[in-house]
């Protein structure tokens, strides 16, 4: 007899571990994020995921001495045609922000346990930590700033660590941006592989904060989840391939595609990256004749695949389409990277008219840019200087 309650005992103690072992990992959460992205002197777009389908809002403050709660502060939500959107990938764009001002931001979602045409029932609400921490915080860009700074990096290809001490000083110095050019991931196979590759790490050490801008790699065409690229790393055009302007300086995003051939056997006759670049060209000839770009005192072109020292189709391609109208265009400076080793390519070298930097993927390039001058200082992973340019304005 003491032996059959013993049994049911431990059963039901099973059971019970059982059932909260199981609730406890479906337990609604945010997975990943803040980060910030498509920054701008009057929006930015707030991206995170929760674990399960929500209705999320950023709620935004001036950062001025008020506490948060001073009064109750404006929601912005994810809507399409007139409806807010239920997802797990939440992109919150904020507009009617002022330039060059700074703000304070917290994030929310509401679980969304059922849907029906007239009805829904929600579940618990996630958010960042209102009570014990202070809110985020965030600067828009300014046009007008006479002053900037970024940092670079590149070809990381999920080494978090690598890039975790190449960047750990972006807050120490108040970077206005990170450019991440390209190959950041070795494949693009599932959202998971996103944050745990590099966004983690990223989020950890600035990007809740300090915004990201994204130039795709090669290797960020490739996988399953690649056709989901867009949407964690948004742009104003809605293409890999965009432009923005911060202070002093006019930054063109190309995006040239894939290395080899089209019809290449590694990509399984689903490429089409000829036709593409050749689109871009359309683009790319209206932005180097927009007055902002024009007027703009540093004109900076921000290319993954690099148009010299590589005889591969890619390059090639990228020389062909991109060159004849940047070379016409009175650019200063091209980044790039790719290559995994560090190059410097002077103007009037490879038929480029102005200078190229081809970053490796072991060192961040801090850029620091005035109205008259733009420096370039390569550094290692112990923030030792490997290289240094500095640039007068034409």
């Amino acid at each position: 007899m003491f032996g059959d309650i013993m049994k049911k005992t431990m059963l039901l103690l099973i059971g019970l571990l059982l059932t909260w072992g199981s609730y406890a990992q479906s337990d609604f959460k945010i997975l990943y994020g803040p980060y910030l992205q498509m920054m701008g002197e009057n929006e930015v777009t707030v991206m995170w995921v929760t674990n399960k389908e929500a209705v999320s809002w950023v709620e935004v403050a001036p950062d001025d001495q008020s506490h948060f709660y001073a009064e109750e502060r404006p929601r912005s939500f994810q809507t399409n045609f007139g409806k807010k959107l239920v997802g797990k990938l939440h992109a919150i764009r904020v507009t009617g922000l002022k330039k060059g001002t700074s703000y304070r931001y917290r994030i929310y979602s509401k679980e969304v346990m059922e849907q029906t045409p007239y009805y829904v029932q929600y579940g618990k609400v996630a958010a960042s930590n209102v009570y014990t921490k202070k809110p985020y915080r965030f600067t828009t860009l300014d046009k007008e700033k006479d002053h900037i700074t970024f940092k670079m990096v590149n070809d990381i290809h999920e080494n978090s660590d690598v890039m975790a001490s190449l960047l750990r000083t972006v807050r120490e110095q108040n970077c206005d941006f990170v450019l991440f050019n390209g190959d950041m991931m070795n494949n693009m196979a599932s959202e998971e592989q996103i944050f745990s590759g590099f966004m983690n790490e990223a989020t950890n050490l600035f990007a809740t904060e300090i915004p990201v801008f994204f130039a795709r790699g090669n290797h960020e065409t490739r996988g399953m989840f690649s056709t989901e690229y867009i949407h964690y790393f948004p742009t104003s055009t809605g293409q890999p391939y965009y432009a923005f302007q911060e202070g002093p300086a006019y930054f063109i995003v190309l995006d040239g595609g894939e290395d080899k051939p089209d019809t290449d056997i590694e990509y399984w006759e689903l490429a089409a990256f000829d036709q593409y670049r050749a689109n871009e060209v359309n683009w790319l000839k209206e932005v180097l004749s927009s007055e902002a770009f024009i007027r703009s005192p540093f004109k900076i072109v921000i290319m993954h695949v690099p148009p010299v020292n590589s005889s591969w189709h890619g390059p090639l391609e990228v020389k062909k389409h991109f060159l004849p109208l940047l070379n016409e265009a009175g650019i200063d400076l091209m980044l790039c990277g790719h290559l995994h080793t560090y190059q410097y390519v002077p103007a009037g070298k490879g038929d480029c008219n102005f200078p190229i930097l081809i970053n490796s993927n072991t060192h961040v390039v801090d850029v620091d840019i005035t109205t008259t001058q733009l420096q370039l200082k390569v550094k290692d992973a112990d923030q030792k200087l490997f290289k240094e340019f500095t640039f007068q304005r034409k």
